[in-house]
């Protein structure tokens, strides 16, 4: 069997996109993504998304990590939109459902800008915090992000007791300055440091903000592959809605493989 593909990065994450609203591809599997996604035998990427029909909404984006397992994914939800919106003229608006509920997204200026899960607490664990952005996210405040050994800490963290079964994604944040951050992530699923992760950027964005003062606000997150902007409304209880996360989603190239 042929399978034609795009590929698509936003902000260095990358992503094999395959149009299946047809249901051509749904025979696709776990063994399938983890050879195409395998960087040295296969087409090689973070994630893969399948593009399926949804009755109701302008599509379905299923994704699965490199090693197969499913969660949601912000930068490549931010790609699917943009793989999608290649052949709707005119339209800028966007709805589609995702495995944690259905997310709105918006064209703007060619990047994509896209809805968030709500957070209602920022958990304290130890010295660090725990929160759920669609993924769940560990988030600890470093001074040296240059020098830090992301993969040995994030795999510490990652299969540490209290972690391992459910599993969890580790980011490390430096403050830049107010409202600006940068970050380095140890991504669950592709378990290997990655040069983006939207989840991750949103997390440490609602980090940076536990402080705030309630109303709207905007951070600028520097990653390894780029800049994204998280910005949201901080309420008096600690909670935060109208999550955004906005950045560039670009074609790479297409293809077809054998499987």
């Amino acid at each position: 069997m042929t399978i034609h593909f795009h590929k698509y990065q936003g902000t260095g994450n990358d992503f094999i996109l395959i149009d299946n609203l047809s249901g051509e591809y749904s025979f696709v599997d776990v063994q399938h993504v983890q050879q195409l996604c395998n960087r040295r035998f296969g087409i090689g990427a973070d994630g893969l998304i399948l593009i399926n029909f949804h009755p109701t909404l302008d599509f379905e984006a299923d994704y699965y990590n490199s090693d197969g397992s499913k969660s949601f994914c912000g930068n490549g939800a931010r790609c699917a939109v943009k793989f999608y919106a290649r052949n709707q003229e005119n339209q800028t608006e966007f709805k589609f459902m995702a495995i944690d509920g259905v997310h709105s997204a918006r064209i703007v200026n060619s990047e994509i800008s896209l809805e968030m899960s709500s957070v209602e607490a920022i958990e304290k664990y130890q010295n660090d915090f725990v929160l759920n952005t669609g993924s769940p996210h560990y988030v600890q405040l470093v001074d040296d992000l240059d020098n830090l050994d992301v993969v040995r800490l994030g795999r510490q963290i990652r299969y540490s007791d209290q972690f391992k079964q459910v599993g969890i994604n580790v980011n490390f944040v430096k403050q830049i300055a107010q409202k600006h951050i940068s970050i380095r992530t140890y991504e669950r699923g592709v378990e290997d440091e990655t040069l983006s992760c939207g989840t991750g950027a949103t997390a440490c964005a609602l980090v940076e903000g536990r402080s705030f003062s309630e109303g709207n606000h905007s951070v600028c997150v520097d990653v390894l592959g780029g800049q994204l902007q998280v910005s949201y409304e901080r309420h008096e209880d600690g909670s935060f809605s109208h999550v955004n996360l906005k950045g560039p989603a670009t074609f790479v190239f297409e293809g077809a493989i054998h499987v």
